[in-house]
């Protein structure tokens, strides 16, 4: 298999990321609600790294119901997937050094990290949706997180997932369509 035939074959088997896209939405609104108590900001925070800990078992879950080759093995890019997530994680050092310095503006940073890592997933699956939400969602974090308070972003947030999801649903239609 080429380069495109094996970017092609992890966007078909994996549904372009959709399952990990839908669990965000459950991730996010657990944030949300977390953001909506009258909890310290600190407690809210270490809350906050606390609700992103099921994303892999719950994307795991969600793939199972809408049938996405989890491991897809036989590709060697999905490989280069995992790096691309690992690759989140080192940013999320930056979230932990603003958790005590700067702690109101721990989400806003945490949503830009994870606006910023949907890039390289845009070339992985060939997704015009991963490439725009990549720019536009650490971009309206900034200016939301300047401006409002965290459970705002939080909103946002769910908002640009569902829109996400939606997005990927078409785009994964438009590829089944292509292919016959």
């Amino acid at each position: 298999m080429n380069l495109e035939e094996l970017q092609l074959d992890s966007a078909i088997k994996q549904k372009k990321g959709l399952h990990f896209i839908l669990a965000s939405i459950f991730i996010w609104s657990a944030v949300l609600i977390v953001h909506l108590t009258t909890l310290p900001i600190l407690t809210k925070n270490l809350l906050t790294f606390c609700c992103t800990a099921p994303l892999m078992p719950l994307a795991f879950f969600i793939s199972k119901i809408i049938k996405v080759d989890f491991q897809n093995k036989e590709n060697p890019l999905t490989k280069l997937g995992i790096i691309f997530s690992a690759n989140q994680m080192l940013y999320l050092l930056i979230a932990m050094w603003v958790y005590p310095i700067v702690p109101e503006k721990m989400l806003m940073v945490i949503a830009m990290i994870f606006g910023a890592h949907l890039l390289p997933y845009g070339w992985l699956y060939q997704s015009k949706s991963y490439i725009v939400l990549a720019i536009v969602i650490p971009i309206s974090s900034l200016v939301v997180g300047l401006y409002f308070e965290p459970h705002i972003i939080a909103i946002m947030m769910i908002i640009f997932e569902i829109l996400f999801s939606i997005s990927l649903i078409i785009e994964n239609k438009n590829l089944k369509s292509v292919l016959n």
